[in-house]
């Protein structure tokens, strides 16, 4: 079984934690142990998502299980006043960059979906490599990580280790390709059904 640790934040899009939540916590659901144990992890909580979603993480930052595969979902943008919020404003977190360096220095694979990218072009992890993330948020996205590629024609892009989505429901088509990659098109294809994803290919 692995653990997928989906980090949480205040101003989060639902859609960037929650489509692979449901896509982890529902691949291979008749085995016995399931392949995926999915959990959330926050600074703090509870944590109030984009339009008011109350959530209450699993765990803290610190007292987390060991994370095979960690999760950076997106959302946020700057206030009138330029006052960033939600990724954007935890891309100069030092906790959470520290968490995502100290994580991902032992994960089986990294994740970001949608500006989740930023905290992860911030932590370093993205130097030297390529990404996508939301189309509207290029500039933002070469501010957080100059070293990095960006190919926003595709909707996720693996790097082996380290595989970022394009924005919001990319990131369901991310996870289905990540099932497939570690169990096999089949579980892949069967989670998308159950789902009835049917966009997914």
């Amino acid at each position: 079984m692995r653990t997928v640790a989906i980090l949480l934040f205040n101003e989060i899009e639902v859609l960037d934690f929650a489509g692979p939540f449901e896509v982890f916590g529902v691949a291979g659901r008749h085995d016995d142990p399931k392949p995926f144990r999915v959990v959330t992890v926050a600074e703090r909580g509870p944590v109030y998502a984009r339009n008011g979603l109350s959530i209450h993480p699993t765990y803290l930052l610190n007292d987390h299980p060991k994370a095979d595969i960690i999760i950076v979902p997106g959302g946020g943008g700057q206030h009138a006043d330029g006052t960033p919020y939600g990724s954007r404003r935890e891309m100069d977190n030092p906790a959470v960059l520290n968490w995502v360096r100290r994580t991902a220095a032992t994960a089986e694979l990294v994740l970001s979906v949608c500006t989740g990218s930023f905290i992860l072009g911030k932590a370093g992890l993205l130097d030297g490599l390529a990404a996508t993330t939301h189309f509207l948020a290029v500039e933002g996205m070469q501010k957080a990580a100059p070293n990095t590629e960006l190919r926003l024609a595709e909707r996720y892009v693996d790097n082996g280790r380290i595989i970022t989505s394009a924005g919001i429901s990319a990131g369901i088509d991310m996870s289905l390709y990540v099932v497939g990659r570690l169990l096999g098109k089949a579980v892949a294809e069967e989670t998308a059904r159950y789902m009835q994803y049917d966009y997914w290919k």
